[in-house]
């Protein structure tokens, strides 16, 4: 169930700021809207502070965490009795997609709330307060894994923004349940307005054409329903098969989707095959989405990506087996493209390892892309957290960069505090971002905030380097 928050914060006290170490700042804030969305009105500093000293112990405020790709239908599915005899015993994408076929089919109501609450339940306490969830819609589970899926981002609408992918993972114009799979889609996309987004995967598709066909269709449906759209693309590290993200940007300029003409946004997920493009290739892409106003995101899903997508090993180098996930600094430093991380699945065959943690996603691409400096941590902090919250459309005009809180933000925060997660009285300070990306601390040292609303944690510990105040209840 969704945890206990309080109501509404007013003030924040004796925080310190990303970039701005040296000083304790007070952040008010006030709620304009009913129903009442909050906004930081004044960001003011209280006093310096010695932030090289161990005495420091003051909280730092750092925006919230967002999954801009998670699957929540598929979350765990290792962790329960009914599917034990359905863990991978090769790790290809082939079997993947068979194994969860086959626990698609034992899916129903009582076990997608569930596995969906500890999804949701691990991705909250670790700061997350926006995500965007694909549900699938196919023959073999109808609208079931969906109606769950909106049952959840109702009943945990308080603390977390979720955004709902009706999702095609199988083929939608290709193979004898194509017509149907995509007829049930349609269905949801009538049935339910709360779906945020559509979302396919046109390289399961049986051919070129019906990929294209897949990437047509999802186009011109997302712009006459106005919503998102995010395709699972491009995922392999075949140089001989085509890349079809050049195809993508054909159909969003033939159908003159731009940032001007639709707020909604375009998100290509895996892309590895990218990673075989040459210099000049990268800088067409970026070269086609600039000057044509696309409002397009890549992001990059290390962990599956890095377990799924790998190249046959070379007879005479059996050990060299190639593996690809975007080197999404790179792309935005080189080339001024939008691009993100997401943790994507977790506890399935697809993804058996690593946690629902963004930060922890945050630290892997420290050693993925080599990426030791300072700056390169608050790079990959923003890619889990500004930076994905506007690449899924949820930012608004504020941008994605940046990581100091400012006047105009949603009051959407964790707080980093000094505990002793050990056992043995002793607590190692987080003093910068870089502290935070290189050895993410336990959640147990994280004050949520949700929209003004702070999260009870179950724990006894309460730090108090950081005071709040509270908007009366009859206010």
């Amino acid at each position: 169930m969704p945890p206990s928050l309080t109501t509404q914060i007013t003030q924040i006290e004796r925080v310190r700021l990303a970039g701005a170490n040296d000083t304790e700042w007070d952040i008010a804030i006030k709620y304009p809207e009913k129903p009442a969305k909050g906004i930081i009105t004044a960001i003011s500093s209280t006093r310096r502070c010695n932030s090289s000293s161990d005495d420091n112990s003051s909280s730092l405020a750092l925006p919230a965490l967002t999954h801009p790709h998670i699957h929540l239908d598929k979350a765990y599915v290792h962790s329960t009795r009914e599917c034990t005899h359905l863990l991978p015993s090769e790790g290809s994408f082939q079997e993947a997609l068979s194994l969860t076929t086959q626990a698609k089919k034992q899916f129903n109501q009582a076990d997608l709330m569930k596995r969906g609450e500890w999804l949701l339940a691990e991705s909250v306490s670790a700061g997350v307060t926006a995500m965007r969830a694909f549900v699938e819609v196919d023959h073999t589970v109808k609208l079931t894994c969906l109606e769950a899926g909106l049952k959840l981002k109702d009943q945990w609408k308080e603390c977390c923004d979720v955004q709902i992918v009706s999702f095609a993972q199988d083929p939608i114009f290709s193979s004898e349940y194509g017509d149907e799979n995509r007829d049930l889609i349609e269905e949801a996309l009538q049935r339910y307005p709360q779906i945020d987004v559509i979302g396919t995967t046109p390289y399961v598709e049986s051919s070129t054409d019906a990929a294209r066909r897949n990437i047509d269709w999802a186009i011109e449906t997302a712009l006459k329903l106005d919503k998102h759209v995010d395709f699972h693309l491009d995922y392999t590290l075949d140089g001989s098969k085509e890349a079809l993200v050049w195809y993508v940007l054909q159909a969003l300029q033939r159908n003159n989707w731009t940032s001007q003409s639709s707020r909604r946004r375009v998100m290509l997920g895996h892309c590895t095959r990218l990673t075989l493009f040459t210099n000049d290739e990268w800088s067409d892409l970026a070269k086609k989405i600039r000057n044509n106003d696309l409002p397009v995101s890549f992001v990059g899903l290390p962990t599956s990506d890095m377990y799924m997508a790998s190249a046959s090993p070379a007879v005479n180098a059996p050990h060299n087996r190639a593996r690809g996930t975007l080197h999404v600094l790179k792309m935005i430093r080189e080339h001024g493209l939008d691009a993100i991380i997401g943790v994507n699945n977790v506890g399935n065959a697809f993804t058996p390892w690593g946690s629902a943690d963004p930060l922890s996603l945050a630290c892997l691409g420290v050693g993925i892309y080599q990426a030791g400096t300072q700056k390169d941590a608050e790079l990959l902090y923003e890619c889990v957290s500004t930076r994905a919250r506007a690449a899924i459309g949820l930012l608004g005009s504020r941008g994605g960069s940046g990581l100091m809180l400012k006047e105009g933000d949603q009051p959407d925060i964790v707080l980093l505090h000094n505990v002793d997660d050990t056992g043995c009285n002793v607590s190692r300070p987080r003093r910068s971002v870089a502290e935070v990306v290189w050895d993410p601390p336990a959640r147990v040292s994280r004050h949520v905030i949700a929209n003004g609303r702070l999260k009870l944690p179950s724990h006894p510990m309460y730090p108090e380097t950081a005071r709040y105040s509270f908007k009366d209840n009859d206010a």
